[in-house]
């Protein structure tokens, strides 16, 4: 996968707090795969469907009773959620201008919601969820692509960067399985088969011609996984043991492709003192192991993160996850036959 680093750790996204300037600096200054972070604590339009109300071209979300819909030209939350982008944009490029970072191709990721997540989690003017209108939904998609094309060019020109997207979609098993939940009972809405999810996915990972990652931090979809080549795939590892099969299988597919595992292997919501970087390596190499695989991959094939975003964690425990990731990635890099 072109341009996209192994071998190190990173954040999931999003972090605990208001300061899009302290944000930046604990992120930068733990990490050399930085991402733009992402800070819910400052309300509506600040976590990731207001990240994306403030992406989407030609598609204005506003507010609603029960959390996002799609709104009006000239919305309150598109323009708060566009101040919120602007000023965590400005944050990292002050700090990379302070750092000599700029114009140097250094990695980093900008994470986003996922189209069908997006479209499971807001509603159309009609109070049915978006996901129940396929024109909503492809709108949904081409409209985020284009918005998010225009970003990525943004952060090359800010900060001369290599630029990843995640595509956070934590919801992406419900659309699949159909159970998103209706405006009524009798209202259900359909699943939406694999392909098609894939198609899309696909078409959103052409109009950037960036490296893509797929963020799950819920149940990982491996049928997903196999329709979708050229994309990592961000998932929580820490669950999974000898007998799961199709875990290890699926893992297993993905690297032998040549993909990228982003492997979730410490807590995101909470500090954990037994955890070091030495145990997240030793963890990650056990699990290849397991697998069959040579633990070469450890170096070419794999990105160490959290379990889930750092939004709900304390300041201390997220500058230490940030850490370990790093110092876990950096003996990925090293030798991790001596794990």
């Amino acid at each position: 996968m072109t341009d996209l680093p192994t071998g190190v750790g990173t954040g999931v996204g999003s972090m605990p707090g208001t300061d899009p300037r302290e944000a930046a600096r604990i992120i930068n200054g733990e990490l050399d795969f930085a991402h733009l972070a992402e800070l819910p604590a400052r309300g509506i339009g600040a976590d990731m469907i207001g990240r994306m109300a403030a992406v989407l071209v030609d598609l204005p979300i506003d507010s609603a009773t029960w959390g996002y819909r799609l709104g009006a030209r000239g919305s309150s939350v598109a323009r708060r959620a566009r101040g919120f982008l602007a000023a965590d944009l400005d944050a990292i490029e002050e700090i990379w201008d302070a750092a000599g970072f700029i114009g140097t191709g250094r990695p980093v990721k900008v994470a986003v919601a996922g189209p069908f997540t997006l479209a499971a989690s807001i509603e159309l003017v009609n109070g049915h969820k978006a996901i129940r209108d396929r024109g909503a939904l492809r709108d949904l998609v081409e409209s985020g692509a284009e918005g998010l094309a225009g970003l990525v060019g943004e952060i090359r020109r800010r900060l001369g960067a290599s630029v990843i997207v995640q595509l956070d979609e934590p919801m992406v098993g419900t659309v699949i399985d159909g159970r998103v939940p209706p405006l009524t009972r009798l209202d259900v809405i359909p699943p939406v088969p694999v392909a098609d999810v894939a198609e899309a996915l696909r078409s959103v990972r052409e109009r950037l011609d960036v490296p893509v990652i797929v963020h799950n931090c819920g149940a990982p979809r491996w049928d997903l996984v196999h329709a979708l080549p050229d994309v990592a795939y961000s998932i929580d590892v820490t669950g999974i043991g000898s007998a799961d099969t199709a875990a290890l299988d699926g893992i297993g597919g993905l690297i032998d492709r040549g993909d990228v595992l982003v492997a979730g292997v410490l807590p995101g919501g909470h500090a954990d003192s037994a955890i070091h970087a030495e145990t997240v390596a030793t963890t990650l190499a056990e699990l290849v192991d397991r697998i069959g695989l040579g633990r070469k991959v450890l170096s070419d094939n794999v990105i160490v993160t959290p379990t889930c975003g750092l939004a709900g964690a304390s300041p201390d425990w997220a500058r230490t996850a940030l850490s370990i990731c790093a110092r876990a990635g950096e003996l990925l890099s090293a030798d991790p036959d001596a794990l």
